[in-house]
């Protein structure tokens, strides 16, 4: 097959040892290849040479480490060892400017500094989220600018990602990959990479155009979804019905191929995908004259959420008869999805910033997120543990699902916090039972839409 070797395991170098480019590197080395993970981020380079990973994926960094230690899996600086490789995968980040067009100053950059060191034969993978066409129009007049042909000499694909925080260790190793080449041979070969590779099932596409859109739609499509089950949960609230009893029910009905997949509200939407790439493929169809309004009244609706969810917790403050200028406020969990610790545009910073707005004391923890980081973003410091946190609080927001949280009992935050006290569920989600039995213990519950 040709962009693949015959007769031995292909080695890989990845482009970008971010969130993805590193889950991809520990998992196709714990499989048995040779990789290359490479960073223009020098601290971050030492970091994880040293076997220190700051990104809070469960599993990954026990798979860095058992990767440099078995010495599959090197981690550099440069590209110098891109001509020893047989498949290169760019997972470098793909930013949007303050109209929303797609920034490929990061991809176009490590195209440049890759393009003289390819050899004929190489399979180049993109993993980055772009605008239909740029691997077609961006990636490949790049890398043929030192005389290697896309699709003759080498092969280029684009393999969109589509990894959750939380699950991309497991996802790698069970979700279908989508492959649209520039040309046959370029999709035959990945196909074939990844199914021998990370033995996954693969979902080929007419060409790399459609692969590039198919995460746009995808998140497209979540973002909208979220902001209907948002503005179903303020629909709920306005009948005092419970919003979650309706998801439930809503979603038995069988429809396409599944069922209804209401999702579920919550104080926000956040991360490094979701607020950006609906907003880039709104973006992109502007530029040829297409309007796409459910991408603006979705990310509308998202982006209230954080101010409506604190005005909620402060207007429970009022009907207690507590003052919120007085009143302090433990914020449980500061990332933007349960189960990791990740701050990228998280939907907590703005909730934090109304709760300070309305005079509350705020108290934060979040035991997956880096302090530094949480220094950084929210301008103090985190506090060290959730009974810290908690101490004599009029108030809890329990803003992220991690699985402290979830073993927190009634009886937990009864003892740690003032009588009364309101536990706000943002993203937690508390059954029936377990609102009772808060209320058993002499605490008041609010959710969103609940």
């Amino acid at each position: 097959m040709r962009f693949l070797p015959h007769d031995r395991d292909p080695s890989v170098l990845v482009v970008g040892a971010g969130y993805v480019g590193l889950c991809l590197a520990a998992v196709l080395a714990q499989r048995g290849l040779r990789v290359i993970a490479a960073d223009v981020d020098r601290a971050h380079v030492e970091r994880l040479r040293a076997g220190r990973c700051t990104i809070a994926e469960p599993g990954l960094e026990e798979l860095l480490r058992d990767g440099l230690a078995s010495g599959r899996l090197t981690v550099t600086a440069d590209l110098s060892a891109a001509s020893d490789c047989d498949v290169v995968l760019l997972t470098t980040g793909t930013p949007v400017d303050a109209e929303g067009r797609l920034d490929p100053s990061q991809l176009e950059a490590a195209c440049r500094d890759l393009a003289p060191r390819l050899r004929a034969g190489q399979l180049v993978v993109v993993k980055c989220t772009v605008s239909p066409g740029t691997t077609r129009t961006v990636v490949a007049p790049l890398l043929a600018g030192h005389g290697l042909e896309p699709g003759t000499d080498i092969g280029l694909v684009h393999c969109p990602e589509r990894l959750a925080e939380g699950q991309a260790l497991d996802q790698l190793r069970e979700l279908a990959v989508v492959v649209g080449g520039v040309n046959a041979e370029s999709a035959e070969a990945a196909t074939a990479f990844w199914e021998r590779h990370l033995g996954v099932p693969v979902h080929p596409v007419k060409d790399a155009d459609v692969a590039e859109a198919v995460k746009l739609a995808s998140n497209w499509w979540i973002d909208h979804n979220i902001a209907m089950a948002n503005e179903l949960a303020l629909f709920c609230d306005a009948f005092g019905i419970d919003v979650m009893d309706v998801v439930t029910a809503a979603n038995t009905l069988p429809k396409g191929a599944g069922r209804m997949n209401v999702l579920l509200p919550s104080v926000g939407v956040g991360g490094s995908c979701l607020p950006k790439d609906p907003v880039m493929a709104a973006r992109a169809a502007a530029d040829r004259g297409v309007e796409l309004r459910t991408v603006a009244t979705g990310r509308a609706v998202n982006d209230a959420m954080p101010g409506h969810a604190a005005r909620n917790l402060v207007d429970g403050l009022h009907k207690l008869g507590t003052d919120p200028a007085g009143a302090t406020v433990a914020v449980l969990g500061l990332a933007f999805k349960s189960d990791t610790g990740d701050l990228r545009e998280t939907p907590v910073a703005p909730f934090v910033e109304h709760l300070r707005n309305a005079g509350c004391t705020v108290r934060l923890h979040d035991g997956l997120a880096e302090p530094d980081r949480v220094r950084a973003l929210f301008g103090q410091d985190p506090e060290p543990t959730i009974a810290a946190a908690l101490a004599g609080a009029d108030a809890v927001a329990i803003l992220a699902g991690h699985r402290e949280y979830r073993e927190l009992t009634a009886a937990d935050l009864r003892a740690a916090t003032r009588s009364g006290c309101l536990v706000f569920d943002g993203r937690r989600y508390f059954t029936r039972d377990e609102i009772s039995d808060l209320h058993a213990h002499d605490l008041q519950y609010r959710g969103i839409g609940r």
